[in-house]
């Protein structure tokens, strides 16, 4: 059977101090992914980045704008972190990403790098579950002007400065005034991030096959603040009204300081990402083995 696939593109983990090099086990399993998709006829390309920091050579190179115009597939080698920076950068050339985990969670990275042949085989063949996730689009404005404009695939969130107290913050949904929050933060978190920050500030999981969002305060200052789920459909404003050396996160990939006044706008973006599993993938068997929800036999 002739593969899917024709030309894949390997990028991988190699965040490390500078000059150190990436670590020897990240270097030697892009090597061995990378001949093992050479032995099934397919052709190999390295992100820009992963080749200058691997020293991995003998491959065709591209940078992210190059694989999205010319690959019809990523492999994406490292922890969820490596693959929400490469979702994002990837979503609008709707570039499939198929994620071998490397790092320590693999919530989205899901398939084990022991091993890793026998699941990708069937995979290049076209055996696989598609699973699209909703990508946000914020914005931070300072008197009237847009001073940054950002995806997010996890969540956006407001967090209060290091050692000041809490931050208030006026919420709108769809022009609706919500309330104003007095709390340590507020999360905004997709589907894929309910896993994460909002989790453990309360917030409720939510299938990804969910258009909704999670409203999650950190630590409010009134406790029957509860965290609530929004249609991904309205538009959620936040002035900030109160609070020294507030930021905005987004992704915890990058960071805006904020100005007393500042206003955060979150949209869904007109993007997502395409995520491909095994076949017989389940996002419950996901939850049961990373969150370690053992009860019970399929």
């Amino acid at each position: 059977m002739k593969p899917t696939f024709r030309q894949i593109a390997l990028i991988g983990k190699y965040h490390l101090p500078v000059g150190s090099g990436a670590k020897p086990s990240s270097k030697q399993a892009l090597q061995s992914i990378a001949q093992f998709l050479l032995a099934q006829g397919l052709d190999v390309i390295l992100e820009h980045d992963t080749a200058s920091n691997t020293g991995i050579t003998g491959y065709s190179v591209m940078d992210v704008d190059g694989i999205g115009k010319s690959c019809d597939l990523a492999l994406v080698v490292g922890g969820d972190g490596t693959m929400l920076g490469y979702g994002r950068l990837l979503a609008k050339y709707d570039v499939p990403l198929i994620g071998i985990n490397q790092g320590r969670l693999g919530f989205i990275t899901d398939i084990p790098i022991q091993g890793f042949e026998d699941t990708l085989k069937p995979m290049l063949r076209g055996e696989f579950e598609e699973d699209k996730r909703a990508l946000m689009h914020a914005k931070v404005w300072r008197d009237g002007h847009c001073v940054l404009d950002a995806l997010a695939m996890n969540d956006v969130v407001v967090n209060r400065g290091a050692t000041s107290g809490m931050v208030e913050m006026r919420v709108e949904v769809d022009g609706r005034f919500v309330a104003n929050q007095r709390a340590d933060g507020l999360i905004i978190a997709t589907s894929t991030g309910s896993t994460a920050y909002s989790l453990s500030a309360g917030g409720p999981l939510l299938h990804p096959s969910l258009n909704a969002w999670v409203m999650a305060p950190i630590a409010p200052h009134t406790l029957s603040n509860r965290p609530i789920v929004l249609a991904d459909t309205e538009e959620i404003a936040i002035d900030l009204i109160s609070g020294r050396d507030a930021s905005a996160n987004f992704d915890m990939q990058s960071l805006a300081a904020l100005l007393l006044g500042d206003r955060i706008t979150v949209t869904r973006s007109k993007f997502s990402v395409r995520f491909l599993h095994p076949k017989g993938w389940s996002y419950f068997d996901t939850l049961r083995e990373k969150l370690h929800w053992n009860e019970g036999v399929a």
